[in-house]
């Protein structure tokens, strides 16, 4: 004779919920485990406020090995705790925006190779880019981590003279990085190569700088000066105001190279590895504190950061932001 049928009472339900819990469980991590062993990159959430910045002594040069203890943040009245610290620099977008109108075109190009030396430099989740600007602005290699295919960007025919807008170009390298990839915490650098003359432009360097450090951007500025006869001799000519202060007032640096006697010579050469092994330098020495804002931060408005160094014998170091706040859409 046939059992009778059993009724499945609130305990196999419970036991129901659970395995199906289980299964969904493992198969997320199975997911996530298989995410991470594919794509090695640091997963941090899309509203990480992370801010760039350096620190120096009395004497301005950069101190490096703090820790993250080192630090505190201070936003609309709060300390947020630090949910992101990096020392130096891995991952950097880096875009090389070149004056192609004439007058430093030899010197650039014989800097391909030094350029993509730079680039490799750091972490392959690193990005380069090329622009060309004289009175006109392109970008012929976005951003990209081929740096071989970045080194053909070196390669210009020179366009005359016809002047070149110096800070339009700058606002333009500003806004490639909206909306090209990359990561939050990535160091954002423009490294401009001109003459420093501005004919051209209809935006002032002050918007650029503003642009700049809302971006997280750096410019390092390369001077290749003209020179002009003035009282019996030939002098530099001055190049256009704020061009010195886009990297001053950015957290670059600004370098000025070559003299009269390159000036006078068509087959002179500037290496500019030397250069750029400081630039390398000051990335290493920079530091990347992030937190999380939470719902307090998602009113569309700018909220205001300020990074500060804890424990005693601090007082004679200052911090220098590349950032100075976040906003974030609702």
């Amino acid at each position: 004779m046939s059992n009778p049928p059993q009724t499945r009472g609130p305990r196999f339900c419970s036991r129901l919920i659970v395995a199906g819990t289980l299964v969904l469980l493992i198969c997320t991590l199975a997911r996530n485990g298989g995410a991470q062993e594919t794509d090695d990159v640091v997963r941090v959430r899309t509203d990480l406020v992370a801010i760039p910045l350096v620190v120096t002594d009395t004497r301005g040069r950069r101190i490096a090995n703090l820790k993250a203890g080192d630090f505190s943040i201070t936003s609309d009245h709060t300390s947020p705790k630090v949910d992101y610290f990096a020392s130096g620099t891995d991952r950097v977008a880096l875009l090389f925006a070149l004056d192609v109108s004439g007058s430093s075109r030899n010197f650039i190009v014989q800097q391909r190779e030094a350029a993509g030396a730079l680039y490799e430099k750091f972490g392959r989740d690193s990005r380069v880019a090329v622009m060309h600007f004289s009175d006109v602005i392109r970008l012929p290699a976005g951003f990209t981590r081929d740096v071989d295919g970045a080194k053909q960007a070196f390669n210009f025919e020179a366009r005359g003279n016809t002047g070149s807008a110096i800070f339009d170009a700058a606002a333009t390298a500003v806004r490639s990085f909206d909306g090209s990839g990359g990561f939050s915490m990535e160091r954002r650098i423009v490294i401009l190569m001109s003459d420093g003359l501005d004919t051209l432009s209809s935006i002032q360097y002050q918007a650029v700088v503003d642009a700049a450090r809302k971006r997280g951007v750096s410019f390092y500025v390369i001077h290749f000066p003209l020179f002009t006869p003035r009282e019996g001799t030939l002098q530099p000519r001055p190049p256009a105001k704020g061009f010195r202060e886009l990297a001053e007032q950015t957290g670059g640096r600004y370098f000025r190279l070559g003299d009269v006697k390159s000036a006078l010579d068509p087959h002179a050469k500037i290496d500019l590895t030397q250069v750029f092994r400081t630039v390398e330098d000051d990335l290493r020495a920079q530091y990347v504190l992030g937190f999380y804002p939470g719902e307090v931060g998602r009113d569309n408005r700018f909220h205001r950061v300020t990074v500060s160094l804890t424990g005693p014998g601090r007082r004679k170091l200052r911090v220098r932001q590349f950032v100075e706040g976040y906003d974030l859409k609702p």
